[in-house]
């Protein structure tokens, strides 16, 4: 790869990391289709994060800022009548998949380093659409709670996942990474 194609690569991250904040093409008629579509959005994060990561040195994993988040939602789950467990599950799994996608990106790049980044937002801008986007999924594991507590969660679920994974173009590790995100928010089924 080119110095170009590596610049080029560069703004598409940073492309990327602007168009995580947006709504997929066109909503669905699938009742999970919010909650699962912020979730998508939230993965997509793992790029630009991954980018910034790689380029200061810094770890994939990160307890501190982890603790911060699960405290957040747990909180703002508490407030919604969305069991506190349940939340820090579907997050736990969320940010699993999100750090599963970074290690992909930094074997990726420790594999072909000219096709490593050379630029990438600041951790702070991702670290704020992160948090807009945990507060909508809360708000829609509130919403949605009698669903995601009953037997037709799992094909409610199933259906949103296809629609959010063809809509945003996932490939076959974004697909893998939505499975892992949200593979507890059915416990009834």
């Amino acid at each position: 790869m080119t110095t170009a194609l590596a610049r080029g690569a560069a703004a598409m991250m940073t492309t990327l990391a602007l168009a995580t904040a947006a709504p997929a093409l066109a909503d669905s008629g699938e009742p999970l289709y919010n909650l699962v579509d912020a979730a998508a959005q939230r993965l997509q994060t793992a790029d630009p994060v991954a980018a910034n990561k790689w380029l200061t040195g810094g770890p994939i994993t990160d307890p501190a800022r982890v603790k911060v988040v699960l405290d957040a939602v747990s909180k703002d789950a508490e407030s919604r009548g969305v069991a506190t467990p349940y939340a820090t599950d579907a997050f736990t799994n969320q940010i699993s998949a999100t750090e599963g996608i970074e290690y992909a990106r930094f074997a990726g790049w420790k594999f072909d380093p000219v096709s490593a980044p050379t630029t990438a937002p600041d951790l702070s801008a991702s670290r704020s659409i992160i948090d807009g986007l945990n507060h909508q999924m809360v708000e829609q594991m509130s919403v949605q709670w009698p669903l995601l507590n009953s037997p037709g969660c799992r094909p409610a679920l199933d259906a949103a996942k296809n629609v959010v994974a063809d809509q945003r173009q996932f490939d076959d590790l974004y697909r893998t990474a939505l499975d892992v995100a949200t593979r507890s928010y059915c416990p009834a089924g």
